[in-house]
C-alpha cells in the first residue's frame, strides 16, 4: 500500500527492538546489586550487527543519564566508546559526538577513555579473518572512508577540547602510547604519523612534543636501513628476476602483515617504490613530514615567517635531542636540509647553532665532532647556500683552527692524537670538505681575488703543525684537499701524506692469539650527514636544493678543467667518499672511549647578519 507524503511525515518512527528496561533502571538496579539487565544492555550494545537506529536510540537515552554514569559503571561506558559510530550515517556520528561532549562535561574520569578510544582510529581497522584456528586477520589499507573517519576523529577531540581546557595534558601520553609498532604496514604507520601532525594543528602547544616523537621513530627506521643495505636491495632489484621463486617461498612462512610484502602493496604502483622495506616505510614517513613543513610555513604560495620561525625553533630543538646524538642516520636528518632551504636566514641560524656546538668545551667531544660533520656536510651540499655564507663561515672556522694550533704548540699534547684533539680534526676535515666541493665557486668570475681569499686562509699551517690533521682526516678527503690545494699552489700535501703513509702503527696482542698490525681509515669515525639521498618519493623534495658531486680534473696543468654534473643523485656516481670505510675498525693508538677535549676558549661570533 502507498503512503503519500502528508501521511508519510506524520507516521511515527519504527519501533526498536530491545531488551530489559530502561537505561536509568537497569543502572539503578545494578547499584543494588541485580546486574541481569546491566549485562544484557552492554550485550546488546556489542552486538556486531547493532543497526543505525538501534545507536541513536541507545544513545538518545544514555545521554539523558549520563550524570549517573559514575566510576561504577566503567565497563559500560567502555562498551558505549566502541560502539561503530564510524562509517555510519550523519545522525549517528551527531549523536555519537554529542553523547561524547555530555559524557565529558559530566564525567571527567571518563577523559583518558574518551581520547585513547578516539586516538585509536588514527589507523586502518583490521578486518578480522579467520581459517579454522588460524587468525589473518589485516589492517583495511584500502578503506575508501578512512578520511571521512580521520576528520571525524579531529572533530570529536576538538569537541573533548572544548569542554575540557586541560585536554592536550592527557593526549600526549596517549599518543605516545597508540604510536604503531614500527615494523606494521606502510599505510598504518603513514595514517597514524598524518594524524599526529593534523593534532599539531589543533593543538600548537603540542608540536614540539609530536615531533619528537615522530622523529624518534622514524630514527629507528632509518637506523635500521643503513646506505649500504639500502643500495644492495636496489642493485638486486635491478638485476632482474633471478631468485625470486626463493623470495616468494620465504613469504610463504611470513605471517607478519608487516613485512616486505605488505610494505610493497600498500605502496604506490611505479618506480618510486623501495627495495629495500624499511626503507620503504621510512620514505612514505619523510614524504608526510616534509609535506607537513611546507603547508605549515607556506599559506596560498607565500612564506609565513612568523610560522616558519616557530616551527624551525621546534625542529632545533628535536634535532639537539635526537637527531645531533645519533650516530649515522641517513636521512632523517634531511627535515632540517629542508627547512633551511626555505630562507637563508634559516640556513644561517642553523649554521651558526652549529658553529657555536663545536666552540663550546662544555659540550662533548663526539658532540663537537658531530657538530663539525654536519657544519661541512651542509656547506657542501645546501644547493641554496651562497658563497658569501660559505666564506663568512670558513670565516670562522679557519681561524678557529688556527688559534687552536697556537694554543697547542707551546704544550705537551701537542701531537697526534684524536682522543686529546677530536673536535679539532674534526673541524679540519669539514674545512678540507667544504673546499672541495667548493672550491671552483670561490675563483669563477675573479681568479686573482679567489686566490688571494684562499691563500688568506693559510692552509699551510694547518696542514704543516705537530697536530697532523691529514693522519687523521679521511683518505678520500684528504686525497682530494691535496690535489686541489696544490692545482692552486696553496700548499703541497703529497709529503706529508706520504710520510704518514710510511709509518706504521703499533702491533698490537689479538685476542684470539699471535699479533694483529691493523689499521683505522676512520679514525674520528665520522659520517657526513647529507650524503646522496636514496629515498625515491621523498627525494623529489630534496633533489632541487642539493648539491650533487661534480667530477673535476685538479691535475690539468693548464688550469682547465674539464667538470661532469651527474643528472640524478645517487651513491654510486655522487660520493667521491666510495669505497671508504665510515665504520670504525680497531683503532690501535687511539683512545675512542674518551670525549675529553681542549678549546681554546674563544667566544662565540655570529656570522648570521641578517633577520629571518
Amino acid at each position: 500500500m502507498e503512503v503519500d507524503d502528508g501521511e508519510f511525515i506524520s507516521s511515527p518512527p519504527k519501533k526498536v527492538v530491545r531488551f530489559g528496561g530502561s537505561v536509568s533502571n537497569t543502572l539503578a538496579k545494578f547499584l543494588q546489586g541485580d546486574t541481569n539487565d546491566y549485562e544484557l544492555l552492554k550485550h546488546q550494545l556489542s552486538d556486531p550487527d547493532i543497526k543505525d537506529a538501534q545507536i541513536i536510540n541507545w544513545l538518545q537515552e544514555l545521554r539523558s543519564c549520563v550524570t549517573h554514569l559514575t566510576k561504577d559503571f566503567e565497563q559500560l561506558v567502555s562498551v558505549i566508546l566502541r560502539l561503530p559510530w564510524l562509517g555510519r550515517s550523519q545522525d549517528v556520528v551527531e549523536e555519537y559526538l554529542a553523547f561524547l561532549s555530555n559524557l565529558v562535561s559530566a564525567q571527567t574520569v571518563y577523559l583518558r577513555s574518551c581520547l585513547s578510544v578516539t586516538v585509536s582510529n588514527f589507523i586502518p581497522g583490521r578486518i578480522v579473518i579467520k581459517e579454522g584456528d588460524v587468525d589473518i586477520s589485516d589492517s583495511d589499507d584500502d578503506d575508501e572512508n578512512l578520511p571521512r573517519n580521520f576528520d571525524l576523529c579531529h572533530r570529536a577531540l576538538q569537541i573533548i577540547a572544548r569542554y575540557v581546557p586541560s585536554t592536550a595534558r592527557f593526549l600526549m601520553p596517549i599518543l605516545r602510547e597508540k604510536f604503531p609498532f614500527i615494523n606494521k604496514s606502510a599505510r598504518t604507520l603513514e595514517c597514524y604519523v598524518h594524524n599526529l601532525l593534523r593534532i599539531t594543528v589543533t593543538f600548537p602547544v603540542l608540536r614540539h612534543e609530536v615531533l619528537e616523537l615522530v622523529i624518534g621513530k622514524m630514527l629507528r627506521l632509518d637506523v635500521s636501513a643503513p646506505r649500504r643495505d639500502i643500495e644492495d636491495a636496489e642493485e638486486n632489484a635491478t638485476q632482474g628476476d633471478d631468485g625470486n621463486g626463493a623470495s616468494q617461498e620465504e613469504c610463504l612462512f611470513d605471517m607478519d602483515e608487516d613485512e616486505e610484502n605488505v610494505s610493497k602493496s600498500s605502496s604506490p604502483p611505479g618506480g618510486d617504490v623501495m627495495a629495500h622495506a624499511v626503507a620503504d616505510r621510512l620514505d612514505i614517513l619523510m614524504t608526510v613530514l616534509l609535506a607537513y613543513i611546507k603547508n605549515i610555513c607556506y599559506v596560498n604560495g607565500t612564506l609565513e615567517l612568523t610560522r616558519t620561525k616557530e616551527l624551525y625553533r621546534d625542529l632545533i630543538a628535536v634535532f639537539d635531542k635526537l637527531i645531533l646524538p645519533t650516530h649515522a642516520s641517513c636521512h632523517v636528518q634531511y627535515v632540517i636540509f629542508y627547512l633551511c632551504s626555505f630562507r637563508l636566514g634559516l640556513a644561517e641560524a642553523f649554521l651558526e647553532h652549529l658553529w657555536k656546538k663545536i666552540q663550546s668545551p662544555s659540550n662533548p667531544a663526539v658532540i663537537r665532532q658531530t657538530a663539525a660533520g654536519y657544519i661541512g656536510s651542509f656547506l657542501a651540499r645546501a644547493k641554496f647556500l651562497p658563497i658569501p655564507t660559505v666564506k663568512a663561515c670558513l670565516d670562522l672556522l679557519v681561524p678557529w683552527l688556527h688559534q687552536y694550533i697556537h694554543s697547542q704548540d707551546a704544550g705537551s699534547k701537542a701531537f697526534c692524537d684524536v682522543s686529546l684533539h677530536g673536535p679539532f680534526y674534526a673541524t679540519c676535515q669539514a674545512v678540507f670538505y667544504t673546499l672541495v666541493f667548493r672550491h671552483r665557486q670561490m675563483v669563477e668570475g675573479n681568479l686573482r681575488k679567489g686566490l688571494a681569499y684562499l691563500e688568506m686562509l693559510n692552509f699551510e699551517r694547518i696542514v704543516m703543525c705537530q697536530l697532523n690533521p691529514l693522519k687523521v682526516c679521511l683518505p678520500a678527503v684528504t686525497n682530494m684537499f691535496a690535489a686541489i690545494t696544490r692545482k692552486y699552489q696553496l700548499v703541497f700535501c703529497y709529503t706529508i701524506i706520504e710520510r704518514n703513509n710510511r709509518q706504521l702503527l703499533p702491533v698490537v696482542r689479538s685476542s684470539l692469539g699471535g699479533d694483529s698490525l691493523t689499521t683505522n681509515a676512520n679514525p674520528l669515525d665520522s659520517f657526513f650527514p647529507f650524503d646522496p639521498y636514496l629515498l625515491k618519493r621523498s627525494g623529489k623534495m630534496i633533489q632541487p636544493i642539493y648539491q650533487v658531486w661534480e667530477e673535476v680534473s685538479v691535475c690539468d696543468v693548464g688550469g682547465a678543467r674539464q667538470t661532469v654534473k651527474k643528472d640524478s643523485v645517487t651513491e654510486e656516481d655522487d660520493d667521491f667518499l666510495r669505497g671508504e670505510s665510515l665504520q670504525s675498525e680497531a683503532a690501535v693508538g687511539f683512545i675512542p672511549g674518551s670525549f675529553e677535549s681542549h678549546s681554546v676558549g674563544s667566544p662565540p661570533v655570529s656570522f648570521l647578519q641578517r633577520p629571518f
